[in-house]
């Protein structure tokens, strides 16, 4: 049989075979710590799992409206509204089968075969894999510790092409944890904006931001670029990654190239998880995410904390998400080896950074801090110790070279 050459050109996602191989391990009777998957510990908030219950004893089932309930449309719009002080208008809200779905049907209205579209490297992969899935030229710009890992206005000009129809930003970033300056990613709106190029930006990971030095809430693209397509899911920040529910903002001219696809693809997203997620948005599940945030918080400067201790390099501090990016250079191994061996020696998960692109990812380790902080704790404790172990490390403490 002869497969499309989208298909053959997919590298595996690392992510999903180190869980393979934790599995493996599980059944093998080992306690295997997961800090490899960007998963919250938490579940949906009680008041979604009650409508859920009430809605599978309702009955039937039918299909919704093909971009999604009006009533979670306009939901999602208030949302907004509340926590970034945006005026969105419903219309303008698709509520999809998962973010994937959001992806998967802006790339098909946008991307043309060999469109240019700028990423950052690194960047989570199954982004950049539906853009080259639709013909697009992806090019990846390498990031550094230094523009916190995201793209900057002066590399997106300089590496801008005739070819470039547009270009996509995660802020926060998977895997990185790190989110674009407001006023870079203003710029970098303005100038593709400028040249008639969409601007893609991943805002799954958005309100679980730090806030701003004012007590302000971090900030939505939408703020500075009305116009910009953004992507966003109830997997993270409420918790639902099972669930398989998002949602994209576009512009309104766009819905109606957007409705025929959603209807050919998918229908529409599931019907009990979008009647479920209205729960989401009232007071109560708000304020319950909230402290979940705040306990994101506490993990993230618990984790920091013992890898200094044990005497691994965090090049970047996080201010979003859930992950912690690791420099695994000082131990002497490559990222691929080191997350290898510590599962197999200390039957702790962790990522490599090979999934995320090139720029210096052969050195470089995800760790999701979505686990419980006692889970947190072991993990890291078993991690020093296997540190402990390699002629690079002595006691939990690097040797001075």
């Amino acid at each position: 049989m002869k497969y499309a050459k989208r298909a053959l050109a997919i590298e595996p996602f690392f992510v999903m075979e180190v869980g393979k191989r934790a599995a493996a391990l599980e059944a093998a009777g080992h306690h295997v710590i997961k800090l490899n998957i960007g998963e919250p510990d938490f579940g949906a908030p009680p008041a979604v799992l009650e409508a859920m219950q009430a809605v599978a004893r309702g009955g039937q089932l039918p299909y919704t409206a093909a971009l999604g309930l009006p009533a979670l449309r306009e939901a999602i719009a208030g949302f907004y509204q509340r926590a970034h002080g945006l005026s969105v208008d419903p219309e303008r809200v698709i509520v999809t089968a998962g973010a994937s779905a959001a992806l998967l049907l802006l790339t098909a209205a946008l991307v043309d075969p060999g469109d240019e579209v700028i990423v950052g490297d690194p960047s989570y992969p199954c982004n950049r894999h539906f853009l080259t899935g639709f013909g697009a030229d992806v090019r990846l710009l390498p990031t550094t510790p230094a523009s916190r890992f995201q793209l900057g206005s002066a590399e997106v000009k300089r590496h801008w092409t005739d070819r470039t129809r547009g270009l996509m930003i995660a802020t926060p970033s998977n895997p990185t944890g790190t989110s674009i300056l407001p006023a870079e990613l203003a710029e970098i709106c303005a100038f593709a904006r400028e040249r008639d190029a969409w601007r893609l930006v991943d805002e799954i990971y958005l309100n679980l931001s730090d806030d701003a030095a004012d007590g302000t809430p971090a900030q939505s693209v939408l703020a500075v670029d009305p116009d910009a397509l953004v992507i966003n899911s109830f997997s993270k920040y409420f918790g639902m990654t099972g669930w398989r529910l998002g949602w994209c903002v576009v512009p309104q001219e766009m819905v109606p190239v957007m409705e025929p696809l959603a209807q050919n693809y998918y229908i529409c997203a599931s019907t009990p998880a979008q009647m479920a997620a209205l729960a989401c948005f009232t007071p109560e599940s708000i304020a319950v995410c909230e402290a979940r945030r705040a306990e994101f918080g506490r993990r993230r400067a618990f984790v920091l904390q013992k890898l200094a201790e044990i005497g691994l390099d965090v090049p970047v501090p996080p201010d979003g998400a859930f992950y912690v990016y690791i420099d695994v250079t000082r131990t002497g191994l490559d990222a691929m080896e080191f997350c290898a061996r510590v599962l197999d020696e200390a039957h702790v998960a962790l990522t490599p950074g090979k999934d995320f692109g090139s720029a210096g990812t052969s050195h470089t380790v995800r760790l999701s801090y979505a686990n419980s902080m006692e889970e947190l704790g072991e993990g890291l404790e078993r991690v020093g110790r296997f540190l402990a172990t390699l002629p690079a490390f002595q006691g939990g403490t690097q040797i001075p070279a």
